[in-house]
């Protein structure tokens, strides 16, 4: 598998990473040992996980997941071998459980501190590869919940010197390897950079948004920023939370699948137009004898600005699917008759 540097850093990751946010939730421990173990035989060597998940997100469901991953790195001795990316939660209202204080989360030194030293302690390791700030400390619109355009919140927030001047203290003492960012603007990206480049504050090295064929709004801004800059794409959801698979199209629920466990609980893909587009994705798949989950997968890797396509699986057979990826042939044919597609429907799923 295609190995790929990290922005600027030492560090390289594998071209698929295999997500974990469903560990201890969806699949249970042996079920999510079974996952880590077929990624890594695949060559598979980056794993995504964040000190807020398992999810649905709550108190009993938090560090499952870097708890089982952490369980599973050293049961199975691979450690040097491996790429751990973590995450710190940016201001919420509704986690008050996920600091031992009770109080809600900001993105200042002593909430830091705190959060690396327990995901540290759940992972059983001394240094986690990858930490990044899940969410910006202000308020942005976030994961689709906003169709209305661009609203603007006011300036009240920690400073994102503050928030980099905090994880410069954990570089230092060697508890992360480099910083990264998520669900970030072009905006916010610069600022980050501005304060490297200005204030000697530590370099970011990559930003994990969602990015897929029913949302390609990381074109607009995102991407140039992440060739010019080399602040790459880490992208999840890349299969837009399984719905570009087809199997959810004309109101199909199938049992057992992470629509029918939970919910649509973002609401993100069931925008008014999001069968159609879906349905002619399918359809462009079938005319080039493709799988739609693996074209969609494809998409994503290759973009000259994607780093990494963070995917999560609940099957073997999901797993094998997102894997065939990786040896399909992409022609400009094929580009062509998706940016056909997308002209019609573009975005329907900010």
């Amino acid at each position: 598998m295609e190995q790929r540097p990290l922005g600027r850093s030492e560090i390289m990751v594998s071209e698929l990473c295999l997500g974990c946010m469903t560990f201890g939730t969806q699949l249970s421990k042996d079920e999510s040992f079974r996952q880590l173990d077929r990624a890594f035989e695949a060559g598979i060597t980056t794993y995504d996980t964040a000190e807020m998940y398992s999810v649905p997100p709550g108190p009993e469901a938090q560090g499952l997941s870097e708890r089982i991953l952490g369980e599973w790195i050293n049961d199975r001795g691979v450690r040097n071998k491996v790429v751990i990316a973590s995450k710190v939660v940016g201001r919420s209202t509704l986690m008050p459980y996920i600091r031992k204080s009770g109080e809600l989360p900001v993105l200042d030194e002593a909430n830091i501190a705190e959060a690396i030293d327990a995901s540290l302690k759940r992972l059983n390791v001394e240094v986690i590869d990858l930490y990044q700030v899940h969410w910006p400390d202000r308020k942005i619109q976030l994961f689709g919940d906003d169709l209305r355009g661009y609203v603007h919140y006011g300036p009240d927030h920690i400073p994102v010197e503050e928030t980099l001047g905090a994880l410069q203290k954990l570089v230092d003492a060697g508890k992360i390897r480099a910083v990264g960012v998520s669900n970030e603007s072009p905006w916010g990206i610069m600022r980050y950079l501005s304060a490297h480049e200005h204030k000697g504050l530590p370099r970011i090295h990559g930003n994990q948004n969602a990015y897929n064929l029913l949302n390609r709004t990381w074109e607009y801004g995102l991407a140039e920023i992440a060739l010019q800059e080399d602040v790459g794409l880490l992208s999840y959801s890349p299969l837009a939370q399984g719905y570009l698979s087809g199997k959810y199209l004309n109101g199909s629920l199938p049992a057992g699948s992470r629509k029918a466990r939970w919910g649509d609980r973002l609401g993100r893909y069931s925008t008014p137009s999001t069968d159609d587009a879906i349905a002619a994705y399918c359809a462009v798949a079938k005319d080039f004898g493709l799988d739609p989950t693996a074209m969609a997968l494809r998409f994503v890797t290759s973009r000259p600005w994607t780093t990494t396509a963070i995917f999560g699986a609940s099957s073997d057979a999901q797993l094998d699917v997102a894997l065939s990826a990786l040896s399909m042939s992409w022609s400009d044919e094929i580009e062509a008759a998706i940016n056909e597609v997308h002209a019609r429907w573009p975005n329907p799923c900010p």
